[in-house]
């Protein structure tokens, strides 16, 4: 299990089964706020689909293939962070992330990466990090950018989001960048 204190307020940490019924609710609070921006959003239609997403999260902790933490604020789940298509020959993984409307704009999510790009660069192996976001997600755009993230490209129309293609923008951050 996965547990970091970003401060007196927030924790990450690893999702446990008797949390399935609190990220459920999370989601369904924020419905319309997510679903422009994440394809399993629409999916996510019950408790019981929670919980498979909790219990493929540990199965990919255990076989080093991802983490997935959600953001805790006074024992409530209030969005998630994660580190998924982990590559340990290239030394290098994705970042995932999102939080709950009534917490948007807050410096959560900037603070809550910060913690956890730290953690992934002193307790793994992993030599570089990527965000990848549509165009149109200007928020992750500034998350990426105030956390250092170098932009690398865009790959057009190779991301299918609600039924449309669209652009992604590929950003990337490396370990020596970050102790910088």
């Amino acid at each position: 299990m996965v547990s970091i204190l970003v401060d007196d307020a927030l924790l990450l940490r690893s999702f446990q089964p008797e949390d399935a019924a609190e990220l459920f609710r999370a989601v369904e609070a924020s419905r319309q706020h997510l679903r422009p921006w994440l394809n399993w959003v629409d999916p996510t239609t019950k408790q019981e689909h929670s919980m498979q997403f909790i219990q493929q999260s540990i199965q990919q902790l255990n076989s080093q293939e991802a983490i997935a933490l959600g953001i805790f604020s006074e024992q409530h789940i209030i969005g998630s962070i994660g580190m998924h298509n982990w590559d340990h020959t290239l030394r290098k993984a994705m970042l995932g992330y999102w939080i709950d409307k009534a917490h948007e704009g807050r410096g959560i999510i900037l603070k809550c990466m910060h913690r956890f790009i730290d953690f992934l660069f002193e307790k793994t192996d992993l030599n570089k990090l990527e965000i990848h976001f549509v165009p149109t997600n200007t928020r992750s755009a500034v998350v990426a950018e105030k956390l250092g993230f170098r932009t690398e490209g865009v790959l057009r129309q190779s991301h299918l989001r609600n039924g449309a293609l669209e652009d992604i923008v590929i950003t990337g951050l490396l370990k020596d960048e970050w102790k910088r």
